[in-house]
């Protein structure tokens, strides 16, 4: 499959088709996109995932079909990552929620044009150097413990390199116009903020892409399910955003998860010449880390902090006051 050119074609041609259809006739008019309407987006880009692995399924057969799966999962889990950036970066820069749809669909077209290019790249470089399956495996296993280890720090605009670049390349506006990314100020064409923020993402996804794209690379050498794995992650990135953005918080252990995944592919790549793990064997493993995590999250309460005014309540009890009062 992966050396027929109408496979490529086909596939390619499928997805501008779908894109036309978002920006077209879903995204015509700017509008909020409520947690009802991006589930449902979701759950149907999901299904059109699922439909191309039982494709594959009948094509290639089973191995095909799971190795689109694992990749897919691993694509998709660390999306979610990407999400966390977004939020913040939209919170930052008070993105109006109406234009956010707009700035994550040319970001995500970018980004498909990226991959692509990472993923014709790292394939080449796997055909003609071997040891650099080794690379690969020790930069995912060192991006797993850093990010399992790694305090997050706050996002501040002001101090970012890119938005110090931008700034400095292009006059900028310093108010929103509706969904343009430039606009027009006495006559002089001024880029709006919505235009830095689209910077922003590209540039976050350009970083994520260097994690993602060796950990797909670790479940298969095929560059056509490479490409159609994170080509279904990256489509459903914007819907996913949508019903996760208020809520992301909450899923504090997921980076954990994330964690895992990239240490166990990388971990997987370091020792491809010496021990074979299959397909399904990976599957559960990405499966079981993406599931453990997010149940750790919701099951776990978060400590609170100690309410200041029983504090000042308690210093005015005696020691056996204290005690009587908790218990």
């Amino acid at each position: 499959m992966a050396e027929s050119i109408w496979f490529w074609v086909g596939f390619n041609a499928f997805v501008l088709a779908m894109l036309a259809l978002d920006l077209g006739l879903l995204g015509r008019k700017a509008h909020v996109i409520k947690v009802r309407e991006a589930a449902v987006r979701s759950a149907g880009w999901f299904t059109l995932s699922m439909m191309f692995a039982a494709a594959l399924y009948f094509y290639r057969g089973g191995e095909a079909s799971l190795t689109f799966v694992t990749g897919y999962l691993i694509e998709l889990s660390l999306s979610v990552d990407n999400i966390f950036v977004m939020v913040v970066i939209f919170s930052y820069f008070g993105v109006p929620a109406a234009y956010q749809h707009r700035v994550l669909f040319w970001g995500i077209l970018g980004a498909l044009v990226m991959r692509g290019t990472f993923i014709i790249v790292g394939a080449w470089l796997l055909g003609e150097f071997h040891f650099i399956i080794y690379i690969f495996g020790g930069l995912l296993v060192l991006t797993g413990i850093r990010m399992a280890v790694k305090e997050e720090k706050p996002f501040d605009g002001e101090d970012n390199p890119i938005v110090k670049l931008v700034r400095r390349v292009l006059p900028m506006s310093p108010r929103y116009d509706g969904k343009k990314f430039f606009t027009l100020e006495n006559g002089r064409r001024y880029a709006t903020p919505l235009l830095l923020v689209l910077v922003l993402i590209e540039f976050t996804d350009l970083v994520f892409a260097i994690d993602s794209i060796p950990a797909i690379f670790a479940v298969t050498r095929d560059p056509f399910l490479v490409y159609t794995s994170n080509v279904f992650a990256i489509l459903g990135l914007r819907s996913l955003y949508f019903l996760l953005a208020g809520v992301i918080d909450k899923f504090r252990y997921l980076r954990f998860g994330l964690a895992f995944i990239l240490t166990f592919v990388g971990v997987k790549m370091l020792i491809a010449d010496q021990v074979h793990i299959p397909t399904p064997v990976s599957l559960i493993v990405v499966a079981g880390g993406i599931i453990a995590s997010i149940v750790a999250s919701l099951l776990i309460p978060v400590d609170q902090p100690d309410d200041p005014e029983d504090e000042d309540e308690d210093a005015d009890l005696l020691p056996l006051e204290q005690l009587r009062k908790h218990g």
